[in-house]
């Protein structure tokens, strides 16, 4: 049975807990951290989870016999926490975004190897089935060559979101939208496409005059023969977020839609287009096999699967590194007004720790911080 600790008790950490709740023959929750233990207390009373509460992690890890920590605190604390963590022996499991700069994402890196523990960075969306079913399809080959893909990381959050203490400063939320809310989306293009070879974005504040940071932008990336074009908000009214990918020959999508047009002689689309094609590519997504755990609960599951199997997890720290490469370059390119290549390389200004803080600008002036908002974490159409 391995025992779980959980840092931050704050609302995706019901994500967190109601994954390890799924998996009760594997493991078992008995600590619980947070800067104000009477939070961590509730949460503990919340789920009937006999646990101890602690105020701070250092206390945990000289206390506790802990197999897996999660890590569910704002980003700028996620190295410090999470080299800890890995230095105690413990195997971690961090909330997205893996840290503020790619810096620090390999010092965790390097921790890791040090440790000979396991890293898990949540990229929860990849343990969903119409987006295992899209990666399945682009793998098969059925749609051709892809030419374009279009990412709509489509949120909206009110004025008060910005309220909250940590959110809407560099310092401490790390970034805006692009970090904190588009991260599954570019995580998601880049297992399905790999890392593109340049990036070229703008970003602005359109809509939260309570937040330093940005609460939309658009990036285009080059890959060798395709363009993807990414749209991270939030102030998108009705939330309709997805991915459409253009093949030769066919069109899918996230939400599930397939259409494939056949040419006339002339070059103009038949009205029909290729029914068989189609029809083959409903098939073959009617055919998969349903996961047995989705979202937060699947990518927990696997990884207590790979503590008691020693193997890698099937998300890794190399991945989260991968989706901050991916933003430190849309930042970058924006605050520049310059084409970014890729990969970045570690002499580069962006790659250091404090450049994004010291160099982005500073939309508005955050003048609300509350310690708490009331109110449930809401998502839009899936």
């Amino acid at each position: 049975m391995l025992k779980v600790g959980i840092i931050g008790t704050g609302n995706i950490c019901d994500s967190h807990i109601k994954g390890y709740l799924d998996f009760p023959q594997q493991c078992e929750i008995t600590a619980l951290v947070d800067l104000t233990p009477a939070k961590a207390s509730a949460k503990a009373q919340e789920y009937g989870l006999d646990a101890a509460i602690y105020g701070s992690a250092v206390e945990m890890l000289q206390t506790e016999d802990i197999d897996v920590v999660s890590i569910a605190t704002p980003p700028a604390t996620h190295a410090d926490l999470t080299i800890k963590c890995l230095e105690a022996g413990v195997n971690v499991i961090l909330e997205k975004p893996m840290a503020p700069s790619l810096q620090e994402c390999d010092e965790i890196l390097a921790a890791v190897e040090a440790s000979g523990k396991l890293l898990s960075v949540i990229a929860q969306n990849r343990f969903r089935d119409d987006t295992a079913n899209l990666k399945a399809v682009l793998e098969s080959g059925l749609i051709g060559p892809i030419s374009h893909v279009e990412v709509n990381s489509a949120w909206w959050r009110g004025l008060p979101y910005y309220d909250l203490w940590w959110r809407g400063t560099w310092e401490s939320e790390a970034g805006g939208c692009t970090l904190n809310h588009a991260i599954h989306h570019l995580d998601l293009l880049l297992w399905m496409m790999g890392t593109p070879e340049s990036v070229t974005a703008l970003m602005t504040n359109a809509a939260h005059e309570n937040a330093e940071v940005e609460d939309l932008s658009v990036a285009i990336l080059k890959y060798e023969r395709a363009l993807a074009q990414v749209t991270s908000s939030v102030v998108h009214h009705g939330q309709e977020a997805g991915i459409v990918v253009q093949g030769r020959e066919a069109r899918v999508s996230q939400p599930w839609k397939v259409v494939a047009e056949t040419t006339q002689a002339n070059g103009f689309p038949v009205p029909d287009g290729n029914r068989e094609l189609v029809a083959q590519l409903e098939e073959f997504v009617d055919q998969r096999q349903s996961l047995d755990h989705v979202g937060h609960a699947g990518q927990i599951g696997d990884f207590l699967a790979a503590v008691r199997e020693q193997r890698q997890p099937a998300i890794t720290g190399t991945d989260g590194r991968n989706a901050i490469e991916l933003v430190t370059a849309i930042y970058k390119s924006s605050i520049e007004g310059a084409n970014v290549n890729l990969p970045i390389d570690p002499k580069d200004a962006y790659y250091q720790s404090g450049t994004l803080e010291s160099v982005a600008p500073r939309y508005f002036k955050k003048q609300e911080s509350a310690r708490e908002l009331d109110g449930s974490i809401s998502v839009g159409v899936k």
